[in-house]
């Protein structure tokens, strides 16, 4: 018996100790949610990594709460018209195309207005207010350095790649992103399918890689295997950031840009802390959290210091309207890809 009177001790502690943790871990939950004056929920098919990082930055100023779900554009639409007699949430964070479905499905957007809205500009906002735009991301040409220092002609439009016989070009293969797939959307809402379908025939040649993922061009243009890059701007400045021999520059003829906004859901519970963020996501603050984890957006609120920081404040932007139906889309695509990218 005394052999086992030590291992009964033992035993004993152990549960002592994890019994005692799991009061302290259950005690600490409870008074961290105390913490909170109050909670809101919201829809996001933005990134997880960036979704928490705003939500932490948040309820560490505010004591509010915020509890993103992250769902997929269709889910998102899917989910609120299913929720319009009984919201399960209170806002939407997605882009304009998710946004604008959402309009067209459902009434579950309440029309907003205020002072810290109405300073950005109409083509970042719906028309009735039913959601605005807090940032964009444009596509823009990520130059090697070494190539600028001896190249004779900048690259500073699409016709000037076209006409650079020499010049190697990295991009994204437009069916493997949404964001490049929409600047062949954009230019041949903007241009004409056939001028933008010749565009990228005359520049197929010069094209290195056609890649699977945004960052990869950037990547290339960093490491000197390719002289431009066709990419979004945010990828190129993480670059620029971090010192890498690479310069941006803005199409002088203009390019496109995906855009992210907010929706309020017109059955908010939680209208007056729903509202206070969306103020809060088109301030500086919001932008200086993402700048300062390596998030480069450009704000909408062209009054705000972050956006009057941007070299490429200025740059001229497609028409971004693209009301191409989900059919007309991969009608386009299929011409490109049996005419450009295998042709």
């Amino acid at each position: 018996m005394r052999r086992y009177i030590p291992l009964l001790w033992l035993t004993f502690f152990i549960l002592a100790v994890v019994f005692t943790s799991n009061i302290y871990l259950a005690g600490y939950a409870d008074k961290s949610t105390k913490d909170y004056a109050n909670s809101i929920t919201v829809y996001t098919s933005i990134p997880i990594e960036t979704a928490a990082l705003l939500a932490a930055e948040y309820e560490k100023n505010t004591k509010v709460k915020v509890n993103f779900i992250p769902l997929s554009g269709n889910e998102i639409v899917d989910k609120v018209s299913a929720e319009v007699k009984e919201p399960q949430a209170d806002a939407v964070l997605t882009n304009k195309e998710v946004l604008n479905k959402i309009k067209l499905s459902s009434n579950a957007l309440q029309s907003y207005a205020s002072e810290n809205t109405d300073i950005i500009s109409q083509k970042f906002r719906a028309s009735d207010g039913m959601w605005v735009g807090v940032w964009y991301d444009p596509i823009v040409f990520c130059t090697n350095k070494d190539y600028l220092s001896h190249a004779l002609h900048l690259p500073t439009g699409w016709e000037a790649l076209v006409k650079d016989d020499h010049i190697r070009i990295g991009i994204t293969d437009f069916m493997a992103a949404d964001d490049a797939a929409n600047l062949y959307y954009s230019m041949s809402a903007d241009f004409g399918e056939s001028a933008a379908m010749n565009l990228f025939r005359l520049l197929h040649p010069k094209i290195i890689q056609y890649s699977k993922f945004l960052v990869t061009p950037v990547r290339m243009a960093g490491m000197g295997e390719v002289d431009v890059a066709i990419a979004v701007q945010s990828e190129a400045m993480k670059y620029v950031k971090d010192g890498f021999p690479i310069q941006i520059i803005y199409p002088e003829e203009g390019s496109s840009y995906s855009l992210t906004g907010f929706g309020i859901l017109s059955g908010t519970k939680h209208k007056a802390e729903t509202v206070q963020f969306m103020h809060w996501l088109v301030s500086d603050d919001a932008q200086m959290c993402l700048q300062a984890n390596k998030f480069f957006f450009m704000p909408t609120n062209q009054e705000s210091l972050a956006y009057k920081s941007f070299s490429g404040k200025n740059l001229i932007l497609l028409k971004n309207d693209v009301n191409y139906t989900k059919k007309e889309k991969e009608t386009l695509l299929d011409n490109w890809v049996k005419n450009v990218r295998f042709g």
